[in-house]
């Protein structure tokens, strides 16, 4: 069966606990920009927050569920243990001490995928790696940003899966979703995605452990990864691909600012394809992106009911550079 494959990353998705901690750091810290305020649309009492480059441009996402009084996850097999995002290489030293200086603390830098990485947890104790890569990926500086742009982050470029075996996952990667093997990084089978120097282009990393417990997500835990496909005909097509080895993708599912079809690999983590556009300026200004709960069209009859459940957010947080 010829590959059609991704294009290389599109979000990925975490739980967080607290919405104001999450703002702090991912806008106030990591300097991104929220994109979009909104709610999980499957769970719409609670927020969906997405940050990205100035423009939400695919592959520089990173979205969060915040979840009043979710348990904290445990790790182990079938779950996504690291996220890593780019930054140009001369900027980790910057990184380091911007980290620390928000009481963060931060490993020493070290190879992984392929390149110096930085890595540390975010405040509700999610993995992240900030790596230093020199590519010329597309990327939006947001001009509001507490990080000057030289320094912002670029996008997502890694992630890593704790599975009990990598043989059939292998499979899924490179014969359906087009991922090519690019070695190992230790004990862990490295993946490339996409091509260079364009949206979404990183690595996957594959650590298999057979003897593993099963995880179980929580606060600080990662919930799926999303690939980029260019438009709904090239997501229809994977999906049959997807449906053909057994995998029982769901139908496509329109989220408004894109569309999806979710699944699990073999190794139980879930995956999403998700289509380029229409992208995230469809419904409010560019301007103002993410200063305001937007809802799809189908949940707008609820807005004061959603509303009155949601916490209160300040956003843009106090930044400082």
């Amino acid at each position: 069966m010829a590959a059609i494959g991704v294009l290389g990353f599109h979000h990925a998705t975490a739980f967080a606990g607290d919405a104001q901690r999450n703002v702090d750091f991912y806008a106030g810290v990591l300097g991104l920009r929220m994109v979009k305020r909104s709610v999980n649309q499957d769970a719409p009492d609670i927020y969906h927050l997405f940050y990205a480059d100035a423009v939400g441009s695919p592959g520089t996402d990173i979205t969060f569920f915040p979840w009043r009084n979710i348990a904290p996850m445990h790790e182990g097999a079938g779950i996504i243990t690291e996220t890593a995002l780019s930054v140009p290489v001369e900027s980790l030293s910057y990184w380091s001490e911007r980290l620390q200086a928000a009481g963060i603390a931060v490993e020493p830098v070290a190879e992984a995928y392929g390149a110096p990485a930085l890595r540390f947890r975010d405040p509700e104790g999610l993995r992240l790696a900030l790596l230093g890569i020199d590519d010329a990926r597309p990327f939006v500086a947001w001009e509001r940003s507490p990080v000057p742009a030289e320094h912002q982050i670029r996008g997502l470029v890694g992630a890593q899966l704790t599975l009990h075996a990598l043989g059939a996952t292998e499979r899924v990667l490179t014969e359906i979703l087009g991922f090519t093997p690019a070695g190992t990084d230790g004990a862990a089978s490295l993946y490339r995605v996409g091509q260079p120097n364009a949206l979404g282009y990183g690595y996957l990393k594959v650590v298999a452990t057979p003897d593993a417990p099963r995880g179980r997500w929580g606060k600080g835990c990662m919930h799926h990864l999303a690939w980029r496909v260019r438009d709904e005909q090239h997501l229809s097509q994977l999906r049959e691909q997807v449906a053909s080895v057994g995998l029982q993708p769901t139908p496509i599912i329109d989220r408004f600012w894109f569309k999806s079809v979710y699944f699990r690999e073999p190794g139980g983590v879930i995956f999403e394809l998700a289509t380029d556009g229409p992208g995230f300026g469809v419904d409010e200004p560019s301007e103002s992106l993410g200063e305001r709960l937007v809802l799809p069209p189908w949940l707008e009859p609820r807005r004061a009911e959603l509303e009155a459940k949601l916490p209160p957010i300040t956003y843009p947080p106090h930044l400082k550079r």
